[in-house]
């Protein structure tokens, strides 16, 4: 199996790309595979202008392609995801995301700016025909506190949600082999025929 931990930040290092990047250590510790695509890295030219052709965003789409799973991080700017991030997924197909598990992970200056996932980023995962969709996970910029010495502390509410979706990740990876529905992934509403 492979997990993409898909960053959408804009500017490194990110409050953002540490949560997801430790949210990747922690996949591997329990022994996945993981892979990582910052989309700051794509060329902007090509990006800004859809350019299906450009080899750098081709072999983006194709690592997307590949991996089971998604984690996907960014910052909240204004009360919705990057603009970077909406960049990139914009050039996906529709399908894009068809058959994939997704956490969706947002840093944030306030829990004002918590629903910007639910109302911004889901509906757009769900557009994309994401197969399952998870609880969110959401900090703010005290939650999440990077400094030289310690390297990334987290607040202890942010841990446990931490823990309890990469564990609930790796349970719906499992449950979607063996050809099960996921045991308690939340499905995306567009899915489940609810409104979002």
């Amino acid at each position: 199996m492979t997990i993409l931990l898909l960053s959408g930040s804009p500017s490194s290092p990110s409050r953002s790309a540490r949560l997801l990047n430790f949210i990747g250590e922690r996949l591997n510790e329990l022994g996945q595979r993981t892979v990582s695509l910052h989309v700051r890295d794509l060329p902007a030219q090509a990006l800004l202008h859809a350019d299906f052709s450009d080899p750098e965003l081709l072999a983006a789409k194709a690592l997307l392609a590949k991996a089971e799973a998604i984690v996907i991080a960014t910052p909240i700017y204004k009360a919705a995801y990057s603009g970077l991030l909406k960049s990139f997924l914009d050039i996906l197909p529709q399908d894009g995301l068809d058959g994939k598990i997704v956490l969706p992970v947002a840093t944030g200056g306030s829990q004002s700016h918590m629903l910007a996932l639910d109302y911004g980023l889901r509906p757009v995962l769900a557009a994309l025909s994401a197969r399952h969709i998870l609880s969110s996970i959401y900090a703010t910029d005290s939650q999440v506190v990077w400094t030289d010495g310690q390297g990334l502390q987290l607040d202890d509410a942010i841990s446990r949600r931490v823990q309890d979706g990469t564990h609930l990740l790796l349970d719906s990876l499992v449950s979607l082999q063996r050809g099960k529905p996921a045991g308690q992934a939340v499905q995306s509403p567009i899915l489940n025929g609810l409104p979002c």
